[in-house]
């Protein structure tokens, strides 16, 4: 027993070793490709330590990033090959990779990096924030009320930019001696503006559900993932009506952690397709794609994980539900959206068409979405929360040059 599973974890190593090699050798083609960096062009930078297969963290802020980098260039710091490789395929922005603190100290000297971004909360990002007379600003991947909102880590950065006076009251709740009013900035969801992109189908009458679950956690207080309890028969009913397109979006971790969760991800997949074939108008989606727009913009309603997912779908408006954890271990904060939204209990699935009618039907419930939405992401009117964004940087650059001008004087005075 104990020769086949360290077999098993020769194996694994011994992938994870050729796949790096391969990513490294790749990126170093396009790097020589490229070309050198013009220096001296960048004060935005966005540090990312992570492999691809944490790349959907980066993929968040795809276009917010984009659009800024007209005005303002955006520097992606990339610390791992494959994830430098991912970058360069498809985040549209320029990428440095710097796999050595060595590689991190060169840049430095090249560029000017008055602010310096975070996507996560990775323990390699203590290599970046050692450095000093910059901005370190941690502006997470999504916004939810998961216990990883209202980590003590948020102290660690000069800055975070959050959505709006929700993310504030939930720091104010959990931290001790945490300065909110000085050290966050409310933002919105940038993201929102840019929900983009064209559905593999022609929208019929068909009713589409939007079902985005997140992935089964690595610990008791995070088991959120609602594919292994909820999700099969949901879908499996939702197959059967004849008048639902499901859009099954699943974590890119699922699976990793629980190798029976990861199983009926799988079924849940070949359902689909299986349905797909039986009736070719049906057009059911499995959604893996890196894009993240028209999947939240044109469905009917969404089901969701405890997760971002569901504050991105809050941000629009539209119908919405929410799996109820049945592991009795997840923390659950309901102070905030989670203590008025629709719960789908495990229980419901079943009878998960005649639910769903009752929702969408529901005007209360919309208007309920909508007063949380302001409490969450404040003016969501298209461009606000791009131009927040914009201007939250533009405030973070001018506190730059002015402790700049101070350490220049005292540096002359001296």
């Amino acid at each position: 027993m104990q020769l086949a599973k360290d077999t098993k974890r020769a194996v694994r190593l011994a992938r994870r070793v050729l796949k790096g090699r391969r990513a490294y050798f790749d990126l170093r083609e396009m790097l020589e490709e490229r070309g050198p960096l013009p220096e001296r062009r960048y004060r935005v930078g966005v540090y990312f330590a992570d492999s691809d297969v944490n790349i959907y963290q980066m993929r968040q802020w795809y276009a917010p990033l984009q659009e800024l980098s007209k005005t303002r260039p955006v520097l992606v710091l990339a610390r791992n090959a494959a994830g430098a490789r991912q970058l360069m395929r498809e985040s549209g922005l320029d990428v440095a990779f710097v796999q050595k603190v060595t590689d991190i100290e060169q840049l430095i000297e090249e560029q000017p990096l008055d602010v310096i971004l975070y996507v996560n909360q990775n323990t390699r990002n203590f290599q970046m924030m050692r450095y000093g007379r910059r901005w370190h600003v941690f502006i997470n991947h999504g916004e939810s009320d998961k216990m990883y909102m209202t980590s003590n880590q948020y102290k660690t950065y000069d800055f975070a930019m959050v959505a709006g006076d929700a993310a504030r009251a939930r720091l104010s709740r959990a931290l001790w001696d945490y300065d909110v009013e000085r050290r966050t900035i409310p933002i919105g969801r940038p993201q929102a503006d840019h929900l983009g992109g064209e559905p593999p189908f022609a929208p019929d009458a068909r009713t589409v559900v939007f079902y985005a679950p997140t992935w089964e956690g690595d610990r008791p207080a995070a088991c959120y993932g609602s594919v292994a309890t909820h999700g099969e028969t949901l879908v499996r009913e939702l197959l059967a009506t004849g008048r639902h397109r499901v859009v099954y979006r699943p974590h890119p971790r699922s699976g990793v952690v629980d190798a029976e969760f990861g199983q009926v991800n799988r079924r849940i997949i070949a359902m689909l397709s299986e349905a797909n074939q039986a009736d070719p108008s049906a057009q059911h989606v499995y959604d893996d794609s890196p894009g993240l727009g028209w999947q939240l913009r044109l469905s009917d309603i969404a089901i969701c994980d405890i997760s971002a997912m569901v504050y991105d779908r809050l941000a629009t408006g539209r119908p919405l539900m929410v799996t109820r954890p049945v592991a009795p271990e997840a923390s659950v904060d309901e102070e905030g959206y989670l203590s008025v939204c629709e719960w789908l209990e495990a229980s419901d699935t079943p009878n998960i068409a005649e639910v769903l009618d009752g929702v969408i039907g529901d005007a209360a419930a919309r208007e309920r979405l909508g007063s949380w939405s302001q409490r969450y992401f404040g003016d969501t009117s298209p461009g606000a929360p791009t131009r927040r964004f914009s201007g939250a940087i533009e405030t973070l650059l001018a506190k730059a040059d002015e402790w700049r001008a101070r350490d220049e004087e005292r540096e002359t005075s001296e």
